[in-house]
């Protein structure tokens, strides 16, 4: 966090620096006032391309056996670029290394752990574990110490889901 600020004063003073720098070109005909602006604009500027930046930032540091099953775009009233493109807050990742195939009466059982990656004032990360019957399209996850299913939470998923593709189909 005190990195994205020091990054944030120097992306001012930069922008400060090419203010000042244009109004002295200009022999002083540009107001004053344009110095300050600049280094509001460089720091508003610094934060639109690091909360961008964000989700493809924490997409590189994930192994090559995960892949991104869900994303959660967000528009903010406080962050007015937002509306016109919305910024990604979370997404969900599915660790193809740690799937496990089973089978329960004839149906293909996949256990696996589906992480939560989700963009607040520091990066939270949850992770649970699920159980999938490819056949049915059936997820349930798995809680406790001794893994069992909680049949309470039993949902169905779409067979066009990037969560049922990449754990039955591509799994």
């Amino acid at each position: 966090m005190i990195w994205h600020l020091i990054a944030a004063v120097f992306a001012g003073l930069g922008a400060a620096g090419v203010g000042l720098l244009l109004r002295t070109l200009s022999g002083k005909r540009l107001p004053s006032w344009i110095v300050p602006v600049f280094a509001g604009l460089g720091i508003l500027g610094y934060q639109i391309n690091h909360e961008y930046s964000w989700f493809e930032h924490k997409r590189s540091q994930l192994p090559a056996t995960a892949q991104v099953v869900e994303t959660e775009e967000d528009r903010m009233f406080w962050r007015p670029w937002t509306y016109a493109v919305p910024l990604t807050v979370g997404f969900s990742v599915v660790d193809r290394s740690s799937m496990r195939q089973l089978e329960a009466d004839g149906d293909p059982l996949v256990e696996f752990i589906l992480y939560r990656f989700e963009k607040e004032y520091m990066d939270r990360l949850d992770h649970q574990s699920y159980l999938m019957n490819c056949k049915t399209r059936e997820i349930v996850p798995l809680v406790g110490e001794d893994p069992s299913p909680n049949l309470q939470a039993l949902r169905e998923v779409d067979s066009s889901s990037q969560l049922y593709e990449a754990v039955c189909i591509n799994g």
